[in-house]
């Protein structure tokens, strides 16, 4: 089993940076290229694409608790994946996101975790680069 998990720093208070990173028209623009997500639904998504085993469109569960900045999410026909995203407060109008991502079916280590680690870290790139604009438009 592995679990993979890594945080960065954005440049947004906790609010701004929940609002992009648990908005599912948004998250195309940060997640990992070659897997898209969009609304299934109450308490669900759809996803796709070629980072995720067998083809055609997967159903995952979703949630988005702004009480407590949190996004979480697990797949319904892949019980075996899950994860969570938290945004916490950090220095004056910063803050941090920290990623868990749990693969049941792989091993900890090995060139697949590897790869999802590095996958991960581009991703969390990518959302403060989206959480920037957002705060450079004034929206």
């Amino acid at each position: 089993m592995a679990e993979i998990e890594a945080t960065r720093a954005m440049p947004a208070d906790s609010m701004i940076v929940f609002g992009v990173a648990s908005d599912v028209d948004l998250m195309d623009r940060w997640l990992p290229q070659g897997l898209w997500v969009g609304d299934g639904g109450a308490g669900t998504v759809e996803a796709g694409g070629e980072l995720i085993p067998g083809s055609g469109r997967h159903e995952g569960l979703f949630r988005a608790q702004e009480e407590q900045l949190r996004v979480e999410w697990g797949g319904r026909d892949h019980p075996d994946y899950a994860g969570w995203l938290q945004v916490s407060d950090s220095a004056a109008g910063m803050s941090e996101v920290t990623v868990h991502l749990s693969l049941l079916d792989e091993p900890d280590s090995g060139a697949r975790a590897g790869e999802v680690r590095e996958l991960l870290g581009r991703s969390l790139d990518r959302l403060a680069e989206e959480v920037e604009r957002r705060v450079s438009e004034g929206g």
